[in-house]
């Protein structure tokens, strides 16, 4: 995925084993060649974790042991398909039992689908005790056709548009996350259940922050965060920064460009590692947006992005030759964004809490649907020139799911490229620096409508478009029932939040 640099021999043996690639034609030469390879390199590896994105982004997996692995590496695994039915809460959102309108008839019944690892994202996790692999899986029914559900096939669809197009998509992930100390090992299962999530970790604060950048405030952090630079290192993540933000504890994390797929098996890595190799050490780490942290300033995630020719390398973003900021095909993009910035919002910003950041308080958060070059409250930051032009979407919570949030960015930017002039711009907002445009959606009921009543299932396909619908209205029935009774103070985060997102997220 990262730094595909095994110097090992093609594996010996294999014949015999069922194989659900080989049957169904699954796999592409780079990735037939890897699987090769990976052979003879679990040969010093002791456990396998098999994991893919959740709708809501959240990594699932079993842990197998590598011998185990062997089978399942081109037979395939059986997974419940109960990730796609539960919502952040891990309450029950899709009826599995009967009639549920998704269109999949193999969630009736609860029934299995099949998780096949690609071997292109293999890596050995770093870190004492037994030598575990982590590798990513891709989902299939049965019959080897892609789940419907699956948010990685979403965007293996939408690069195959930009492929048939000679395009390439290359992206930058900014990420900001909280780093608290965990007060207790307490597990926080009393009152938890099915949609009844018990308390939250408590933690404390590293530092007061409000010092943005100080040295010494990243002094603070760096014992944990330098170990997890390295660790990031190893895995072959090409990490760019670790930076203190205002927020006391507040870290940003920058990567180098990567092409799409590679940006969003990142992402997942990322925050999954983060996760563990926090806990490990007595740490909480967490990317929901605003935790209920004293003086916490909301965290956010920018996608950079540009297109280049597949053939040349060249960005098609640059200017040179034209006036502005952006080539033509650079606005056309832009403007694809903005036109679907309120339909495919709830791709970007999944959560309740995801909204407070953008709500008009936060003077630089995104609160209007255009773009600028320099101001912060535009949607869309145009940045550099020439070769690195490139655009910088700031809508996005850092715990969205990755591969759905990316692929509607990019969606929605090819639908841009490819429109005609009369229709590029219909609904788009303001241009650069063009006066305040549409205000993005202020609360996820605002977003769920307009995704319910635009076009997301142009993007997603009917099924997980109505998947996705069923888990946000179990989120939000939950929720507002909540609120109906706690009486919560206007603008702060509710314990309702705390519960739901800071330790899932």
């Amino acid at each position: 995925m990262y730094a595909r640099s095994w110097s090992v021999p093609v594996a010996e043996g294999g014949a015999g084993r069922p194989s659900f690639v080989t049957d169904h034609g699954l796999w592409d030469a780079a990735q037939q060649d890897a699987a090769e390879r990976l052979e003879a390199a679990l040969d010093d590896v002791d456990l396998v974790r098999v994991a893919f994105a959740d709708p809501h982004g959240l990594a699932r997996s079993k842990t197998l042991t590598a011998q185990a692995f062997r089978g399942v590496l081109q037979g395939g695994m059986n997974f419940s398909p109960g990730p796609f039915l539960f919502d952040t809460g891990h309450a029950v959102a899709v009826d599995f039992r009967g009639e549920h309108g998704i269109g999949v008839d193999e969630i009736t019944g609860a029934g299995n689908f099949v998780l096949v690892p690609d071997p292109l994202t293999f890596q050995v996790l770093p870190g004492p005790g037994p030598r575990t692999a982590w590798v990513i899986g891709d989902e299939y029914l049965r019959d080897g056709t892609e789940h419907p559900l699956s948010a990685r096939a979403v965007l293996r669809r939408v690069l195959a548009a930009y492929t048939d197009r000679r395009l390439t998509p290359v992206l930058g992930l900014e990420v900001e996350w909280y780093l608290t100390r965990r007060l207790d090992d307490e597990a926080g299962n009393e009152g938890n259940g099915f949609g009844l999530q018990g308390r939250a970790p408590r933690v404390c604060a590293v530092n007061a922050g409000y010092q943005f950048n100080l040295d010494a405030a990243y002094d603070t952090v760096a014992p944990v965060t330098d170990p997890l630079a390295l660790d990031l290192l190893a895995l072959g993540l090409p990490l760019r920064s670790m930076e203190h933000e205002s927020g006391p504890g507040q870290v940003e994390t920058t990567f180098s460009p990567m092409t799409a797929m590679d940006t969003a098996d990142a992402m997942l890595l990322f925050r999954t590692h983060t996760k563990r190799f926090c806990a490990r050490r007595g740490h909480h780490a967490s990317f929901m947006s605003q935790p209920l942290l004293a003086a916490a300033d909301p965290s956010g995630w920018h996608l950079n992005q540009s297109i280049v020719e597949s053939a040349t390398g060249r960005n098609v973003f640059s200017a040179e030759g034209f006036s502005g900021g952006l080539s033509p095909q650079g606005k056309a993009y832009a403007e694809g964004l903005m036109s679907w910035a309120r339909e495919l919002c709830l791709l970007s910003v999944p959560t309740v809490n995801g909204y407070r950041r953008l709500a008009a308080e936060h003077a630089l958060a995104p609160t209007r649907v255009g773009y600028s070059v320099e101001d912060r409250t535009a949607m869309l930051r145009l940045v550099g020139s020439g070769a690195g032009a490139h655009i910088e979407n700031r809508m996005g919570e850092p715990c969205a799911n990755p591969y759905l949030n990316i692929a509607a960015q990019l969606f929605a930017g090819l639908t841009g490229l490819t429109a005609t002039p009369a229709t590029t711009g219909a609904g788009a907002g303001a241009g650069p620096d063009d006066g305040p445009g549409q205000v993005v959606p202020q609360h996820l009921r605002q977003a769920l409508e307009a995704f319910t009543g635009g076009r997301a299932d142009r993007l997603l396909g009917a099924p997980l478009t109505a998947c996705l619908t069923r888990l946000k209205e179990s989120e939000l029935r939950r929720y507002e029932a909540w609120t109906t009774h706690a009486a919560p103070t206007p603008g702060q985060v509710t314990e309702w939040e705390q519960r739901e997102y800071f330790g899932a997220y």
